[in-house]
């Protein structure tokens, strides 16, 4: 071990980890939160809408729309990064002016993401039980009330889990997109431990990205159980509150009635 700590061409790989290591995380998880952000303005308006929008939906648009958007959807998440990275480039160039750098891989992040998120979304909304939007519709809630107030609280902890699927999911996007010039912890990666064959720069590169994700997920399932154990015990409360004044109500109807 000391041999190997002690070769000239390891101490090199480690004077450019040192150098590299912390401008390539901070590069990563820019991207990442940046990226996911904005993929979030786009498809969580976007997975409300293929839900609320169907036929049947709490508010039902022209069929012609609702295709066209699943359409677009679906296109879009067919294509693969690599490929949608090459595709966007001219894209990149004509709204950030560059089509190399951490900023302008946040154009094909974005657009590979809001699809994702889109789906997440609407899968998340789809576990929502029913009856709960029905109840708030017969109490004349508007449809912005019904998302705003129902919809999305109670499917917040589904929500929290799909939002750290897609930040890992846009992390691991930003790592490949190091081949074509992107930044961070991926272009570390491949223009030192491929191109240069540096491979303790590669592998320890790799560890870094793997420890990232692991700190996302805890974070993310901590976060959601958290708000899940608090939803479940203000539903139980509101169900023991309602129960206690139907209670009150049919005593007091019982002592009138006695009278």
């Amino acid at each position: 071990m000391l041999d190997f700590l002690s070769d000239p061409k390891v101490l090199e790989q480690l004077d450019i980890l040192r150098q590299t290591t912390g401008p390539g995380i901070w590069e990563t998880l820019y991207s990442t939160v940046l990226a996911t952000a904005l993929a979030y303005v786009i498809g969580l308006p976007l997975g409300v809408i293929l839900v609320t929008g169907e036929q049947g939906g709490i508010r039902p648009l022209p069929g012609a729309l609702m295709k066209a958007l699943n359409f677009i959807v679906n296109v879009l998440r067919s294509i693969p990064f690599l490929i949608l990275m090459m595709m966007v480039i001219p894209l990149s160039r004509l709204l950030v002016g560059t089509s190399v750098g951490t900023v302008a891989l946040l154009v094909p992040l974005v657009i590979a993401a809001f699809p994702f998120v889109a789906r997440v979304v609407e899968g998340s909304l789809r576990e929502m039980d029913r009856g709960m939007i029905e109840a708030a519709q017969s109490m004349g809630c508007t449809t912005f009330q019904i998302i705003w107030k129902v919809l999305l609280p109670e499917c917040l902890p589904s929500l929290i889990v799909g939002f750290t699927t897609a930040s890992i999911t846009i992390l691991s996007y930003g790592a490949m997109a190091g081949i074509i010039g992107g930044g961070g912890l991926g272009a570390i990666a491949i223009n030192y431990g491929y191109y240069r064959k540096k491979n303790v720069v590669m592998y320890i590169t790799v560890i870094v990205l793997v420890l990232l994700v692991q700190l996302l997920q805890s974070f993310g399932t901590r976060m959601a159980v958290r708000l899940d154990k608090r939803l479940n015990h203000n539903s139980r409360k509101n169900v023991q509150n309602a129960a206690r004044a139907k209670v009150q109500k049919d005593k007091r109807s019982g002592g009138g009635a006695m009278r």
